[in-house]
């Protein structure tokens, strides 16, 4: 498989590991140096994201992904999506569009997500 191959099934992964708080997966995802930056400008590190999955701070009920686009750059891929979420953070329910940027870094032979970064969309008609 080649790794714009890897890189579409490994955004699958995580979007069902996300919607299943399966913090194992999504460990696996995840490098241990992760900085996530996310709508508001509060960044998180790997052990908050995974906590409030396993935690039950953050359910996510439903993640539809649109226009993705990925580049590679060597052992590095660029991933910008939008998404459509509908959950619960801290007991409160969203229901958002978000445009997620992930970098993706190839190392060992493993891809990992090294940087992440979240901003919300809006659409005026």
């Amino acid at each position: 498989m080649n790794d714009l191959d890897q890189i579409k099934k490994l955004e699958e992964e995580l979007r069902l590991a996300m919607l299943g708080s399966d913090v194992l997966k999504l460990d696996s995802l995840i490098s241990d140096n992760l900085i996530f930056t996310d709508h508001s400008g509060s960044i998180y590190t790997k052990e908050m994201d995974l906590h409030n999955h396993q935690s039950g701070n953050l359910k996510i009920d439903a993640l539809y992904p649109q226009d993705q686009k990925i580049d590679l750059y060597y052992s590095t891929a660029i991933v910008s999506v939008l998404m459509r979420i509908n959950g619960s953070f801290t007991g409160e329910e969203f229901n958002v569009n978000n445009r997620y940027t992930r970098v993706w870094v190839k190392q060992d032979g493993m891809w990992k997500i090294v940087a992440a970064h979240s901003s919300v969309v809006t659409y005026s008609e």
